[in-house]
């Protein structure tokens, strides 16, 4: 790999994964179909929860949330992707690539957050519902929403500001983005120091979230084996199963390639891995909660009949407009 000035005025270079040449355009309209369907159907998520008053619940707005973020986390690195599938090495330059590096990891932890508060707004619907409006008021559910994003962008300054400070040596990011440990290995000094910082930091957030979750569905496991009939035993289990497995797809992920040692991966393995949680979790996220939720598919039914109905009304017609 080339070396780099350490006054920053040269660029780094992406290197992407490597495809031949009959495949990299194939490689690259895949990825830009899977991108768009991931944008389109998390867009749909979102207008479907406003449009949809039925889906005006607490655990619906977290989810639009979630939606909304994901928007942004794919949209970190699947250009850079889509650039270097498409082109090769690609160059970005010391500023972008850590901002990227920086608004990755935020929008990474605010999600690690979010999957908190949507846990505890499960437990808090099952375990107290006769306080359950009271506990997740509109004002309440403005707040979290807003914590999340704090605590996560404050607690993503922690790896970012070290590693903009380390000194480069290369130029070759072995990756698609901008993350860690490809910038890390890049640098002239011993960075042993800044990766345990970065492992306790970002594994303590996951950890402790990840407890709080498992806390959360240890006692909304006990009140569902307590209810009466299987039926409602079902349906409370239902209203978590969607979240349970976007909370395994994340964590999973998250923990093998942040909190694991590096050096028990084979070299790429964290390109792949990468792919899992910037990449096909945004895009599952959506498929998860509207077909293994029979709230929003029935939402949906409701609001395509609502849009063919105005589409079939006559113009001038004097019937009262419908409402949702």
């Amino acid at each position: 790999m080339d070396l780099v000035n350490h006054t920053w005025t040269q660029s780094f270079l992406l290197a992407g994964f490597t495809t031949t040449g009959a495949l990299r355009p194939l490689a690259f309209l895949g990825t830009l179909c899977i991108y768009l369907l991931t944008l389109a159907g998390n867009l749909f998520i979102i207008v479907l929860v406003q449009a949809d008053s039925r889906l005006c619940t607490p655990m619906y707005f977290f989810i639009s949330v979630l939606s909304f973020l994901e928007l942004w986390y794919v949209s970190t690195t699947v250009p850079t992707l889509l650039h270097t599938l498409l082109h090769g090495r690609s160059p970005i330059s010391p500023t972008v690539c850590l901002v990227q590096l920086y608004v990755f990891h935020s929008l990474g932890m605010t999600e690690c957050y979010l999957l908190g508060v949507m846990a505890l707004d499960r437990y808090l619907a099952i375990c107290r519902p006769l306080h359950y409006h009271a506990l997740m008021s509109r004002r309440v559910q403005l707040w979290l929403a807003g914590a999340t994003w704090v605590a996560g962008f404050s607690a993503a300054l922690v790896p970012a500001s070290l590693t903009a400070t380390l000194p480069f040596c290369l130029k070759e990011v072995a990756h698609y983005f901008c993350d860690l440990a490809p910038l890390m290995r890049l640098a002239c000094v011993d960075t042993d120091w800044h990766a345990q910082v970065h492992i306790v930091v970002i594994g303590i957030i996951n950890a402790c979230n990840l407890v709080l979750i498992l806390g959360l569905y240890g006692g909304i496991l006990r009140a569902v084996l307590k209810l009466p009939s299987a039926a409602s035993r079902a349906k409370a289990f239902s209203t978590c199963s969607s979240h349970i497995s976007v909370m395994v797809l994340f964590f999973a992920s998250a923990f093998i390639v942040y909190v694991g040692p590096p050096e028990s991966r084979p070299e790429g393995t964290d390109k792949l891995l990468a792919l899992v949680y910037t990449f096909l979790t945004p895009f599952l996220n959506p498929i998860i909660y509207t077909f293994c939720n029979k709230e929003v598919r029935e939402a949906v039914r409701r609001v395509t009949q609502s849009i063919r109905a105005m589409i079939k009304r006559p113009r001038g017609s004097s019937h009262r407009p419908f409402t949702w």
